[in-house]
């Protein structure tokens, strides 16, 4: 994951917040996939790919707003000036450490039920058990993923299934994240945010719990506040960056998911990934009308 993104004053800036905090992102960057598995090291693994990439793109783009799925909004406050990456770095490595506490519960992906439908779900577990369960991710028609208590998850995929879901994809992660179980991660990081010297950002950042454009650092420090017990609402967030004027969608970082996603979202709409700092210089570029 390391080739061609260390050098420079940006990720060696990330690497050294980093290691002040505790973490030898660079060991493990050049590591397999099981030292970037867990979730205190894929976040912070994560946003240096994400803003590595980003420092290396073209200047001259002009970029209506930004967005970030779950921890990428960091990397979306980066990009829009909001925030300096060596202090981006700093809160994901708090973030990802106080999420990984949280060994409570789990998510699963439902393939081919809409939103509406798993809200329903959901709702009729809670209701019926008292066990937590929740809609985590909107991430795109046909695609939520819920989150909960351990039985709460196993309840509503057999509902769900019942109710016309194709699919149901347990998904490989520590805890129950954007659900309320995880209410005691985000009181351990809010002193972390409180502290976080956000500025106004030059450029909106849409952001997931509300799908709208925040313009200013206060609103953008209570989003994130209420990021980690709030459902991303993906779907919404990529329909109102188009809805800003955005005519091309451009992920930067280590996939292409979000690519796919929003391809499903705003078919009309050019979607493509920048996943490498070879690819930075040009594939935008080259995209640009």
């Amino acid at each position: 994951m390391a080739d061609g993104l260390l050098d420079g004053d940006v990720p060696q800036r990330m690497l050294q917040a980093a290691a002040a905090a505790g973490l030898d992102l660079e060991q493990a960057l050049h590591g397999d996939d099981d030292a970037l598995r867990p979730t205190d090291v894929a976040q912070p693994a994560l946003l240096f790919v994400e803003c590595a990439i980003h420092a290396r793109l073209p200047r001259a783009l002009a970029v209506v707003a930004v967005a970030g799925h779950s921890v990428g909004e960091y990397a979306a406050c980066v990009a829009a000036g909001a925030l300096a990456p060596e202090d981006a770095m700093t809160a994901v490595v708090a973030r990802g450490r106080a999420m990984a506490a949280m060994r409570e519960g789990t998510m699963c992906a439902l393939l081919g039920l809409d939103a509406g439908a798993a809200q329903e779900v959901c709702a009729h577990v809670r209701d019926r058990s008292g066990e937590v369960v929740v809609v985590a991710n909107l991430n795109a028609p046909g695609q939520v993923v819920i989150s909960g208590s351990r039985a709460g998850i196993e309840a509503a995929t057999a509902l769900a299934k019942k109710r016309g879901a194709r699919r149901a994809v347990a998904l490989n992660v520590s805890g129950a994240f954007h659900s309320p179980l995880m209410a005691a991660a985000a009181k351990q990081f809010e002193s972390v945010l409180d502290g976080l010297p956000l500025r106004d950002p030059v450029i909106p950042v849409v952001c997931n719990v509300d799908a709208s454009p925040a313009r200013d650092a206060a609103t953008l420090r209570d989003r994130l506040r209420r990021q980690l017990t709030s459902p991303v609402r993906w779907s919404e967030t990529v329909e109102c960056l188009v809805a800003m004027g955005t005519t091309t969608l451009v992920e930067v970082g280590p996939g292409a998911v979000l690519t796919g996603l929003a391809k499903r979202i705003t078919p009309d709409v050019t979607a493509l990934a920048v996943h490498s700092a070879d690819e930075a210089a040009t594939a935008v570029a080259e995209a640009q009308p």
